[in-house]
């Protein structure tokens, strides 16, 4: 990978954390997130949070959208 390719993701990872105090679903967000990834129990936000910040994570940045890809999940943020 191009030293200028690593540079932009570590500058687009850097933009998604300094903002994960935004992160918010819907109701039906938090339900579909639950059902897709089997959770029981537990704050979806905060399990989405310490997702995003392990430091296996990898964030990539394609239009609109960061993709956080961690161990088999894939999580999507929608940025407006």
């Amino acid at each position: 990978m191009a030293l200028a390719v690593v540079t932009v993701m570590i500058d687009s990872a850097r933009q998604l954390i300094k903002n994960l105090d935004k992160l918010h679903t819907t109701k039906l967000g938090r339900d579909r997130i639950r059902h897709n990834l089997s959770l029981i129990n537990g704050d979806i936000i905060d399990y989405c949070k310490k997702k995003i910040l392990n430091l296996q994570a990898i964030i990539k940045r394609k239009g609109k959208n960061w993709y956080v890809k961690i161990a088999a999940i894939t999580i999507t943020i929608h940025d407006k």
